[in-house]
């Protein structure tokens, strides 16, 4: 049986973040983005996403995505069919990042979302693609999709989340964790703690790509959701 695939966007991303993979998958199931700009807390995100999500569904995660979906994992297993958590973490906020996004947070608030795009972009994609104009412009627009009340709600509730790590051994869903062999944001070692963590987890790499790898390597990441889902 095939179930819906519900996709949660990562910070300052809309469901263009999800575009090639949805291109393809939705020929064969249906394919729903989430909407996690209108709370700043994670708690609130996942009670919102759950009440609109179908009674189970695949859950995919990028990111701020995966932070959520730990916590959709957490809160309603017997509704995820499978999960897969792309470019990620498991752990809680540490000091210092919580100063890089209150920092973020006010040149936001003061200039817009401009400098933050231009400060993130050497993070969210590996650095030979930054003079690639198509991929850059997409995540750029989708920063300003998002806009700086959402953004501040986003970092607001990302800073507030749990540490995953201790609830990982509950995760018994076949789970599938993917990361840009490039990601400077949430590196390797990340996505093997996490797939460490979770009983008979799979754990891939994508070569030559950064934090977007929906984005920056779109094929191998729908393939590899195709076959892992077993949509065809």
């Amino acid at each position: 049986m095939t179930y819906p695939i519900v996709f949660v966007p990562g910070l300052l991303c809309t469901p263009a973040l999800y575009a090639p993979q949805i291109a393809i998958l939705s020929a064969q199931t249906e394919c729903i983005v989430a909407d996690h700009t209108r709370h700043d807390s994670m708690r609130a995100i996942v009670d919102s996403i759950l009440d609109a999500a179908p009674e189970r569904f695949y859950l995919v995660g990028l990111s701020m995505g995966g932070y959520i979906a730990l916590e959709m994992a957490e809160h309603a297993p017997e509704r995820m069919e499978k999960l897969v958590l792309m470019d990620t973490s498991a752990r809680d906020e540490r000091p210092e990042q919580t100063a890089s996004r209150r920092v973020l947070m006010t040149v936001a608030r003061e200039q817009g979302m401009d400098p933050v795009i231009d400060r993130l972009l050497p993070l969210f994609i590996k650095e030979s693609r930054l003079s690639d104009k198509a991929l850059t412009a997409i995540v750029a627009q989708m920063a300003r999709d998002t806009g700086v009340d959402a953004f501040i709600r986003q970092e607001t509730a990302i800073i507030g989340r749990k540490d995953a790590r201790p609830d990982l051994a509950d995760i018994t869903c076949p789970t599938l964790v993917v990361c840009g062999d490039a990601d400077k944001l949430t590196p390797p070692e990340l996505s093997e703690e996490i797939a460490a963590g979770i009983a008979n987890a799979r754990l891939e790499f994508i070569a030559g790509s950064g934090h977007m790898t929906t984005l920056e390597k779109p094929e191998a990441v729908t393939a590899l959701l195709t076959e892992f889902l077993r949509l065809q």
